[in-house]
């Protein structure tokens, strides 16, 4: 068992004609100093096992600091993306909204280019009926004439007669 500062400290020799017994006080020298080189060797090992666990705290400490940066570009990349996606997103809606005018315009004119074209050709028809009517009514008065009579009254003699002296 090694020794501690307070044995050290209350260590009493026997005294003897000269004063201490030197074999006693070497053996006890001789413990003090496997001790003291003892306690030496351990601070000397904990001393470099401190300084390899700082230079794996340092290691680890650069590693945090590389992980944050990264994690902070990250961050600041993700909310770029997404400011431009928001940015082409509206720029998309805008040129939809466009397209859908445009398409609703030309459906509007095309709309009304029919309905011009169907009231024209409605007029178209109006004038055809009527011009039908016209020459229908005509027709019919014509038929309904007394010519008709006449010649179905004309037996076929008077009319041989009437083209032979007609010539």
């Amino acid at each position: 068992m090694p020794l501690t500062p307070l044995d050290i400290h209350n260590k009493e020799f026997t005294r003897s004609f000269r004063g201490y017994d030197e074999d006693e006080v070497n053996e006890f020298l001789d413990q003090v100093i496997k001790d003291y080189e003892m306690v030496i060797r351990e601070k000397k090992d904990l001393q470099e096992r401190v300084s390899q666990l700082d230079e794996k705290l340092g290691h680890f400490t650069n590693i945090e600091e590389t992980l944050n940066k990264s994690i902070l570009i990250a961050q600041e990349t993700a909310e770029e993306l997404r400011g431009n996606a928001t940015k082409e997103s509206k720029l998309i809606v805008k040129e939809a909204e466009k397209n859908a005018d445009r398409i609703i315009n030309e459906a509007l004119n095309k709309s009304r280019r029919i309905s011009m074209d169907v009231e024209e050709l409605k007029k178209q028809a109006k004038v055809f009926r009527t011009r039908l009517k016209m020459l229908v009514e005509a027709q019919l008065e014509m038929i309904g004439t007394d010519d008709w009579d006449q010649l179905f009254d004309t037996e076929l003699g008077e009319e041989l007669d009437l083209v032979e002296n007609d010539s």
